[in-house]
């Protein structure tokens, strides 16, 4: 009996490393911020006004224009159908519009007045800063 009782003696405990792991593990997990993409790079106009936001939903038109919501292209007639999906996942959300320099004035207004009918508020039009 005596020999067990020197064996537990020169054993390292692991579990407050282990605690000490999984708690620094959990503080980077939620303190991380996500960055969103849209699913195409466009180039952006620049802006004088730009402002930095934080979008939950981003929508990409294209330099051809085609529409892209959540890395998918999307049917211009979908669109305002797709806003409001993700409005329901996400009440508070913005949206931000990320237009190619390319793409047509038309098809800017069609997605801005599609997202404004799906009852998006806070809406935006992204631009690279001077």
């Amino acid at each position: 009996m005596a020999r067990k009782a020197e064996d537990n003696d020169g054993a390292i405990d692991l579990t407050p490393m282990l605690d000490v792991v999984f708690i620094m593990l959990i503080f980077f997990i939620v303190t991380a911020s996500f960055v969103k993409e849209s699913g195409i790079q466009v180039i952006k106009p620049e802006g004088v006004t730009a402002t930095d936001r934080n979008a939950k939903i981003l929508i990409a038109i294209s330099g051809n224009d085609e529409v892209w919501i959540d890395k998918n292209p999307v049917d211009k007639r979908s669109v305002k159908n797709h806003i409001e999906r993700l409005r329901a996942e996400n009440p508070k959300g913005g949206v931000v519009l990320q237009a190619d320099m390319g793409a047509t004035a038309e098809m800017v207004a069609h997605v801005l007045d599609m997202a404004r009918e799906a009852g998006a508020i806070d809406v935006a039009l992204s631009t690279e800063r001077n």
